[in-house]
């Protein structure tokens, strides 16, 4: 009695599995097996009885389906779709053939549905052995409505976060670990491996990592390509925007909010629509190429190639990105400048400080330390800027036909046309595995350097 009322009066976090263990009694020792038995025992019998049913509900299903899907995961099925002929009616018929897509599918959830009993069962136990601990010490122990009414106070976290995190599970980590795992896989259109498929380790990487091969050359082109886009269409728009905003932002300037007003208003625009607009324009017989001929600037059986000539389509792409984000870049720093304290320029012209010196030693450094989070976000988001280059150039101009990207593809846009047009899934996967891991490494190691993180108290 003497050691359970300390462990009361010690409050949570003494109620863990490995305590559950070793200083539980039989009853929550034998709650590893039958999940809910403690809580049984211990005035908790509907809690106990749901724990209890949620165990049978998993041994069910396993034996059921769980197994066999675990057991062909190795395999991804072998059994392929055959085509025979109907004498009958004179058609050809499918018989029906293992599907590696949802063999894989199904045994990836599997993993995902026994992980998560996993987790459940370590909480029944931490709940016997907690429902133990305050029995034995004499203790009030909460019934099933009592549990129910703390999901409003105590528990409110779980209440909010349980149906949210079962959504992220279902929708976002199901889809992730497949995606992982398609990338070991020869999940593609070559060779007809569209239904059935094996697994091929690391053989996509090596591939992608080739640079003699079609796909591995094009892999660093892109990869090139696109971290150069990333880079200009970043600081491009964050250094125009703070001209802009240090402008409409000095004492002499007149009308400060019809100015921003005018530079706002293409915000109001969704951007896809602004953008199939400036593709129109741009097109060889486009309002743009029309009006340089009337003018006498260019021939009359002549056109600039905005979209045709590689060096043009980038370097166009970069301009439109300018106009289409500059605004944005505005709004964010507009708000960090009125927030500078007035005094710290008083006191730098005080001391005889030029306008230069109070841009590069007060201005910029303190724009720099709160937007740095924004810019590593956008410079993230550019990677992934899907609209812009799809909208604009689709990927063109194409100078290799052999390639499967064109000259301003991104790595996602040519994930997409890999995916979508070409049908090769693993390759796909790959990308994205390796994007996602390039960000995530630069993003982190600039963010962690930055003095916006070791000055910011985060």
């Amino acid at each position: 009695m003497l050691k359970f009322n300390k462990i009361v009066s010690e409050g949570q976090t003494p109620y863990t599995c490995i305590k559950a263990v070793k200083e539980g009694g039989m009853e929550t020792r034998l709650s590893m097996i039958l999940m809910g038995l403690g809580n049984i025992v211990h005035k908790q019998k509907i809690k106990g009885l749901l724990f209890l049913a949620l165990e049978v509900a998993y041994i069910v299903f396993m034996l059921v389906n769980g197994i066999q899907f675990l057991s062909m995961l190795p395999s991804l099925g072998s059994v392929a779709q055959k085509e025979v002929w109907d004498e009958v009616n004179q058609v050809y018929m499918y018989t029906k053939g293992d599907q590696s897509v949802l063999i894989l599918l199904y045994g990836v959830a599997t993993l995902l549905v026994t992980f998560l009993m996993i987790v459940a069962w370590r909480g029944t136990l931490r709940s016997a052995y907690k429902a133990e601990c305050l029995d034995k010490a004499g203790k009030h122990v909460n019934n099933f409505a009592e549990d129910l009414k703390s999901l409003l106070h105590e528990n409110l976290h779980k209440l909010l976060m349980t149906p949210s995190m079962t959504f992220i599970t279902i929708l976002t980590i199901l889809p992730l670990i497949f995606m992982i795992c398609m990338a070991f896989t020869n999940y593609s259109k070559m060779d007809n491996h569209l239904m059935l498929f094996d697994w091929v380790g690391f053989e996509n990487f090596r591939t992608l990592f080739d640079s003699s091969s079609i796909l591995g050359s094009t892999f660093w082109s892109v990869l090139g390509w696109t971290l150069i886009w990333a880079f200009f269409a970043t600081f491009s728009n964050y250094i125009f925007g703070m001209i802009l905003a240090l402008v409409i932002n000095r004492k002499d300037t007149k009308a400060k909010g019809f100015w921003r007003f005018c530079f706002v208003l293409s915000c109001a625009v969704p951007m896809f629509v602004s953008l199939l607009i400036m593709r129109t324009m741009l097109q060889p017989n486009g309002a743009v190429n029309v009006l340089f001929r009337n003018l006498g600037w260019i021939a009359q059986d002549a056109s600039l190639p905005f979209f045709t000539d590689t060096l043009w389509a980038r370097v166009t792409i970069i301009v439109i990105n300018i106009w289409v984000g500059v605004p944005y870049t505005l709004l964010q720093l507009t708000g960090v400048l009125q927030n500078i304290p007035e005094e710290m320029y008083e006191a730098a012209r005080v001391d005889g400080a030029n306008i230069f010196q109070i841009f590069f030693k007060i201005t910029l450094p303190h724009m720099l330390f709160v937007t740095t989070p924004y810019l590593i976000a956008t410079f993230t988001g550019n990677v992934n800027n899907f609209n812009v280059i799809y909208l604009l150039s689709g990927g063109d101009p194409v100078t290799d036909i052999g390639a499967t990207a064109g000259s301003t593809d991104l790595l996602v846009t040519w994930l997409y046309k890999l995916t979508i047009d070409k049908q090769y899934y693993n390759i796909g996967a790959v990308i994205g595995i390796l994007t996602f891991v390039i960000l995530a490494i630069g993003a982190l190691l600039t963010y962690r350097n930055s003095k916006s993180y070791k000055e910011g108290g985060f």
